[in-house]
């Protein structure tokens, strides 16, 4: 019988034990702050690389949890993040500007930061040898795709060619074509020149080179300046040489970016980390980001630092240590 008592005890006592290692260690997690990060829909960039920031974060940054959801990414992101519905999100860097300046679509200014610009998107020009088109001149009296209505390409190609002195209605013809039939309509002779804007390299972009002598189209300074200063959103970006098939320059453009976006509120202690967690991440280590996608090579301080709106003084005090 005192066996018995004696091992009902300490299955009691061993029990007990558990139970408060079990309530230490969910108090533990308790103290971790959870993060939550906007990225976009599955199909897109913005949701695979922000998976990947998200567990850089998790796994690396001591006291922080973190998970990617999917949204409708840009003008969704920066409503959630404005109201503090969650911590980060991204965003292309006109839509962050207009949601801090309180320009349509939004109703209101949100109080947005940049913690990095993630990659810069330019605005290709695409055209062949076969048309003829040179330079940005050479494009009055042509027919040009410029994606479909209302989306950022348009926008910014609509912009340009205004700011070049083009009449939308006389001076060129456009069409409004997606970029997969944007590719097929230049192949056939259909349209003379395309505007497109994404990362590079780009699919499409080398879909084109693989049938036809690709040419992009550069952008003069000065004009770029003059876009610049009337849409301060933008940025001036450069596609290296070589980034595409018989491009032997370097191609100067206009582009959007892409910006990683918190709440002013966020504190520096944590923006700091998160960015230095994900910078150090970017192709080192088993959680490295460009094992994810080809995109992040182009995560680096320098680009990082040209965001459209200001950098969160936690986010740039770790560029400055990076010499920014």
């Amino acid at each position: 019988m005192k066996k018995v008592l004696l091992c009902a005890l300490i299955l009691a006592l061993s029990a007990a034990f558990a139970f408060a290692g079990g309530e230490k260690e969910e108090a533990v997690k308790e103290e971790r702050k959870f993060l939550t990060m906007g990225t976009g829909s599955p199909g897109g960039v913005y949701y695979p690389l922000g998976g990947g920031m998200a567990v850089i974060i998790e796994k690396t940054v001591e006291g922080l949890r973190c998970a990617a959801e999917s949204t409708g990414a840009s003008v969704e992101n920066s409503r959630l993040v404005g109201t503090g519905d969650t911590d980060m999100g991204m965003v292309m860097g006109s839509v962050a500007y207009k949601a801090t300046e309180g320009m349509d679509p939004f109703e209101k200014k949100y109080p947005l930061m940049a913690l990095f610009q993630m990659y810069p998107a330019p605005e290709h020009i695409v055209t062949t040898e076969q048309s003829g088109i040179k330079s940005f001149a050479d494009l009055k009296g042509k027919k040009i795709s410029i994606d479909v209505p209302g989306s950022g390409c348009s926008t910014m190609a609509k912009a340009m060619l205004k700011e070049y002195g083009f009449d939308l209605k006389k001076d060129v013809k456009l069409a409004d074509l997606t970029q997969s039939e944007s590719v097929m309509a230049l192949k056939d002779g259909i349209v003379d020149a395309c505007f497109f804007n994404f990362a590079y390299p780009a699919s499409a972009v080398m879909d084109l080179a693989a049938t036809r002598d690709l040419v992009l189209i550069p952008v003069e300074k000065d004009f770029l300046d003059r876009i610049l200063k009337k849409n301060p959103y933008y940025v001036a970006v450069t596609i290296p040489k070589g980034s595409y098939p018989k491009v032997d320059s370097d191609v100067l453009c206009a582009g959007d970016s892409n910006v990683m976006v918190c709440n002013e509120d966020m504190p520096d202690d944590i923006a700091y980390n998160i960015v230095k967690a994900i910078y150090e991440n970017v192709d080192q280590g088993k959680y490295a980001l460009t094992n994810i996608h080809p995109i992040a090579k182009q995560l680096t301080p320098q680009n990082a630092v040209n965001a459209p709106i200001p950098v969160h003084p936690g986010a740039m005090k770790y560029f400055k240590e990076r010499g920014m």
